[in-house]
């Protein structure tokens, strides 16, 4: 494997599945990902670490596999998080400018964000991103990008989002006790967002669901701009566990029957269709209605939606959604769920796959809902990495730049200096003599102390 782009890792932890990635940026800005494994994730419960042990097993399987696929060495990854720990919290504050142009610059920008986390860090909380929704330069209202404005008075409204502490060491502890070093965390709603919506999407106000395994996390978007996200405790697992306890079936049993033959609305057929699936040890075989299989599966998939319609709710752009609703992950696999959230959330519905931005040997393969997250997450990691890029050639250039700048003669300063400073009174040779010598004294008493 050649390339001369730089390639990025990146982990998705779930609650199913460990996905391991790697991948870089083509020159037709699309994401060819070279290497991935998964692993069924142990360990993990609704996005939260509950036996580290059993996570770094999970984790490593998944990097064996993705290692096996190509040369590529997992080193340093880009890790995605989330959980009902993970919140979304909204601040502004104020920065009062006294430059000589009055202009604003990045380090305004940077004092502000240095305020919002003063502002927002409590005891036990770790704050894993910091969002800028707009700003006001004196009067003016909604500026997005106020760098190279003037003004008196700066202000910034922000989305902070934090995590509880124990939670999120508890991730990088597992991720470093497999010898990774950890980028960035990343919070995964974000990531998926960025493998299912366009920008043509974010500008006009979308709402992104992800059904995984034990959540389903939200990221709601208006005008470009992410103004919330949020976690519905319920996921693809709740409904395995429904079915499970229903007809009296193994996990797996629950899982597989599921995957095959369930879905969100009950079709005409199903009525008429009965299987007969082997129970638990010591006990007859099970007959199964798939008409009451759907019934249970619509009945968990519409108290999550009808949890999402809350969260939507509860927002500026409710009646506003113009790029409708994308709905992703494993769950989004279920026959008939996008009529049930047709219906139930009232807007337009899509399924979304991460196809518009992948390609290379396994864009084929990796091209599902229930991979956007870890696609996701090579995404973002790639432009978080663009970015650092930036800022350390401008870094680079600065420096460059004062190196190259001509130095002044030294005889010229001197003439200049003789040519600037008045002839002084002989109280003043005296007041120069004196401070000379007092100088002196405190470099001799610098010494012997």
């Amino acid at each position: 494997m050649e390339t001369n782009n730089e390639i990025i890792a990146a982990l998705d932890i779930g609650t199913t599945k460990i996905v391991a990635i790697a991948g870089y940026k083509t020159k037709e800005n699309k994401f060819e990902v070279i290497s991935f494994g998964t692993s069924p994730s142990h360990g993990i419960q609704r996005g939260i670490v509950v036996n580290i042990d059993e996570t770094v097993k999970s984790i490593e399987n998944a990097i064996k596999k993705a290692e096996e696929l190509s040369d590529y060495k997992f080193t340093e990854v880009y890790v995605g998080i989330a959980g009902q720990h993970v919140l979304t919290k909204t601040r502004n504050c104020s920065l009062n400018l006294n430059t000589v142009d009055g202009k604003i610059q990045e380090e305004h920008l940077l004092l502000l964000q240095d305020q919002i986390i003063d502002l927002t860090k409590n005891p036990g909380e770790e704050i894993i991103d910091i969002i800028p929704q707009s700003y006001i330069v004196d009067d003016k209202l909604g500026v997005e990008d106020p760098i190279g404005m003037s003004g008196t008075k700066l202000q910034g409204n922000f989305q902070v989002i934090t995590g509880e502490m124990k939670m999120v060491n508890n991730i990088k502890k597992c991720v470093q006790l497999c010898g990774l070093s950890i980028k960035a965390l990343i919070l995964e709603p974000i990531a998926s967002s960025e493998a299912v919506l366009s920008i043509d999407d974010k500008e006009n106000n979308v709402v992104m669901v992800d059904i995984g395994g034990g959540t389903t996390d939200l990221a709601i978007f208006n005008n470009n701009r992410i103004i919330k996200t949020a976690v519905v405790p319920l996921g693809g697992n709740t409904i395995t566990k429904d079915i499970r306890q229903t007809f009296g079936l193994e996990t797996r049993q629950a899982e597989k029957l599921k995957i095959l033959y369930g879905a969100a609305i009950e079709e005409k057929s199903h009525k008429e269709t009965i299987l007969s699936i082997e129970s638990l040890k010591g006990k007859d075989d099970v007959e199964i209605n798939l008409s009451e299989l759907s019934k249970i599966i619509s009945a968990r998939l519409s108290e999550i939606l009808f949890s999402v319609q809350f969260q939507i709710e509860n927002t500026s752009v409710n009646n506003n959604l113009n790029a409708g609703i994308v709905i992703t992950g494993g769950g989004a696999l279920t026959k008939s769920l996008k009529q049930l959230a047709t219906f139930i959330l009232k807007n337009n519905v899509r399924i979304g796959y991460p196809n518009t931005f992948i390609c290379g040997e396994f864009s084929e393969e990796i091209n599902s809902p229930q991979f956007s997250t870890a696609i996701g997450l090579i995404i973002k990691g790639i432009e978080l990495f663009e970015i650092e890029a930036e800022e350390k050639k401008q870094e680079l250039d600065a420096i460059s730049q004062k190196l190259n700048e001509p130095e002044e003669d030294e005889n010229d300063t001197k003439k200049n200096k003789k040519r600037k400073e008045p002839k002084g009174s002989v109280f003043n040779k005296f007041l120069n003599t004196m401070a000379n010598l007092f100088d002196e004294d405190e470099i001799d008493n610098t010494k012997n102390n």
